[in-house]
């Protein structure tokens, strides 16, 4: 460490809790496995077209039958901790009844493997593989699967309740009802706006159920509850930008806060939607049972957009880095805002890399909800390759790393309280529908060998973490 970095005093607290994140679908693979049911992902992978070359999560990592490895890599990098999702079809193969004993099983495995190498295990409820089943019922747009996912999260209570360190409810909300409903790039590929606001009420009732079921079937005392969202950071053109950036915020942003953290749908979002819905599936109680104590709010962040109102002139531009083109992510009064292309540099992913609006993001979080903060997820994709020594040189990725967590130590300075960071990713896996062709890991997975090597940005990660400060 470098004497004008611990000058500058980019050090991070001793409980300052430094690990990665994987999700089920991307890493672990045993599709039809030890009773696991079909969830929507692997549905919507074999739809031609959905899934870059028709990529499928059946093997993925392997991670399923190469856990014990993992966890030694895990330990290996000096990981405090570590952010996985629980696959719902692991655990009720069709979203109903008991749980099934070998899917628990693997999850009691992993979170042993993690406390004996001393490693916090933080569990997500859902990373957006939902049992088949349920969607065939209706998925997200049914009230039942809310109810549905509060059973589910009593049963991960009642298994995991003694040792779990973190729950998560839900993985990025956004994604979900957005993406998979909205535009139709994410599963299970649909295309309808009614649906899209429907399932941002049916998520956010199931974080609500999902809270209280955990409170009522976990015993660890020490325990911390929270869901994790992707805020949408928007910047504006024009004479247009504060109503363009009102409209993204209230739809992509407040939609979720509202409920979850005040207890109510905002006025605005209601105008900016009534041309689709009076909303009528939101019913009375609803809003009660949403907004329950959260002692983190979990942060997703990777880029942010440039928007203004259309002009009705011409086709709409729709550069918002989630296919919207394919239908549309922005129902109701954002369907007249234009995404413009953002300034680079850029990832793999085409996303623009702009830590400072991360480094705001985090100050506006803390100041108006007044939650610590934990980042849940924040890499890049990059292009790497192995070296003939077997070294994986991704220089790239360790200055977008040091960069954002320059911004978050600069946000700490300002007063935001944020309690840890979890890399994403621990290792490359099946990025949704961009298959195989996009690598986040700090450790690199060969697809044909299923081998693990630790990039330079693993090293780099694992320094930062003994040293507890940004290697210079």
């Amino acid at each position: 460490m470098s004497d004008d970095y611990r000058q500058h005093g980019l050090t991070f607290p001793s409980s300052f809790l430094f690990g990665s994140a994987t999700a089920s679908y991307q890493i672990e693979g045993a599709a039809s496995e030890d009773g696991r049911g079909p969830s929507i992902w692997d549905t919507f992978s074999r739809k031609p077209g959905a899934v870059l070359h028709g990529h499928t999560g059946d093997v993925a990592c392997d991670h399923y039958h190469r856990l014990d490895d993992d966890l030694d890599l895990m330990q290996s990098l000096g990981l405090e901790a570590y952010r996985f999702s629980i696959a719902w079809p692991r655990i009720q193969a069709d979203g109903t009844g008991p749980a099934n004993p070998k899917g628990v099983a693997f999850y009691n495995r992993l979170v042993d493997g993690l406390l004996a190498r001393g490693i916090k295990p933080i569990a997500t409820l859902y990373h957006w593989d939902l049992p088949q089943a349920l969607e065939d019922q209706g998925g997200w747009t049914a009230r039942d699967t809310a109810l549905r996912f509060g059973d589910y999260a009593h049963h991960m209570g009642e298994a995991l309740g003694d040792r779990v360190a973190v729950w998560t409810t839900l993985n990025e909300p956004w994604c979900s009802a957005y993406l998979g409903y909205g535009a139709g790039v994410h599963a299970p590929g649909v295309t309808d706006r009614l649906a899209t606001l429907r399932a941002v009420h049916h998520l956010n009732l199931a974080h609500g159920l999902g809270i209280q079921a955990l409170r009522a079937s976990v015993t660890r005392p020490d325990v911390q509850y929270s869901a994790t969202l992707n805020p949408q950071v928007a910047r504006g053109v024009d004479d247009t930008a504060d109503e363009a950036i009102r409209r993204i915020d209230a739809l992509g942003n407040r939609a979720f806060t509202g409920p979850m953290l005040r207890g109510e749908y905002p006025a605005d979002l209601l105008a900016d939607t009534a041309a689709i819905t009076d909303w009528s599936f939101v019913l009375p109680g609803d809003l009660e049972q949403i907004h329950q104590p959260l002692d983190v709010l979990g942060v997703n962040y990777y880029s942010t957009m440039r928007v203004r109102l259309w002009d009705g002139v011409g086709e709409r531009q729709s550069a918002d880095g989630h296919g919207a083109s394919r239908g549309t992510a922005w129902p109701g009064a954002a369907e007249e805002i234009e995404f413009l292309p953002t300034d680079g540099p850029y990832t793999d992913m085409g996303w623009n890399i702009d830590p400072a609006a991360f480094e705001d993001l985090l100050v506006g979080l803390s100041s108006e909800y007044g939650l610590p903060l934990m980042i849940t997820e924040n890499g890049a994709a990059f292009p790497d390759e192995a070296d003939e020594d077997g070294r994986v040189r991704d220089a790239d990725r360790i200055d977008y790393l040091r960069q954002h967590f320059t911004a978050v130590h600069r946000a700490m300075g300002r007063g935001a309280d944020i309690v840890g960071y979890q890399v994403w990713s621990l290792m490359d896996n099946y990025e949704w529908a961009y298959g195989y062709t996009k690598r986040f890991g700090i450790v690199r997975v060969n697809y044909e060998t299923l081998e693990r090597t630790p990039k330079d940005s693993a090293h780099w990660y694992a320094q930062l973490i003994r040293e507890r400060a940004i290697p210079a």
